[in-house]
């Protein structure tokens, strides 16, 4: 099968994704912010937080929402595996494979948390019909790098304050995020159409004699 050291890049993604968020989950209490570089202002931090949407914090604030979302990570997730063993099969370039190997690792990891968190951690959401399929996701990479008050004569964010970056996410998020920025900047190069030529399938074809060039006479 070559596909199976791009799931196993995966696999690593998975484990340090569900090793980050564990430890987060039992060493920190929620909303704890600890500065590992920078200040208390900015830099880099861990602050614990409970995402029940989707990647950077972003959420659907109904019950129906929730549920479709963790379905819809399932179904992606099998689609991705799936697409991922056809390219490997149709020896596609190794730099995308690497990607959707990222991808695919960062889906699993928030699956595994949408899935399962509400039963074994018991994080769902005290209204949530089932703690099944229900989990929240454990964010914890934080990053505020500066922050601005937008003049008052600005169009349409006169006066709001700014943050960057605001967004709290994890290392399935980032793995996912780095898979498609990569992809997306070298399409090109991945998808540019190249000739096997130990592909017995494909045909060599001799090339024609150039203009007013008289073949040469056949070896016997």
């Amino acid at each position: 099968m070559k596909a199976y050291k791009y799931f196993l890049l995966a696999l690593l993604v998975i484990i340090v994704d569900q090793t980050s968020k564990l430890l987060v989950h039992h060493y920190m209490y929620l909303h704890q912010e600890i500065t590992v570089l920078g200040n208390e202002q900015y830099g880099f931090k861990l602050h614990y937080l409970l995402n029940p949407g989707m990647a950077f914090g972003i959420r659907w604030n109904n019950e129906f929402g929730k549920l479709a979302l963790t379905v819809f990570r399932i179904a992606a997730m099998i689609g991705i595996a799936y697409y991922l063993v056809k390219m490997a099969n149709k020896n596609a370039h190794y730099g995308f494979l690497v990607c959707m190997a990222l991808i695919l690792g960062g889906a699993v990891g928030n699956v595994i948390d949408s899935t399962f968190y509400g039963v074994i951690l018991n994080n769902h959401p005290p209204n949530s019909p089932t703690p099944w399929f229900h989990g929240q996701v454990i964010d914890m990479l934080f990053f505020p790098l500066f922050d601005h008050t937008w003049p008052s004569w600005v169009p349409f964010f006169g006066g709001e304050y700014f943050l960057f970056f605001s967004p709290v996410f994890n290392i399935a998020d980032s793995s996912i995020f780095v898979g498609v920025v990569i992809i997306l900047i070298f399409q090109r190069k991945f998808f540019s159409e190249r000739i096997h030529h130990d592909d017995p399938s494909v045909d060599t074809v001799a090339p024609l004699p150039a203009e007013n060039e008289t073949p040469g006479p056949k070896e016997l």
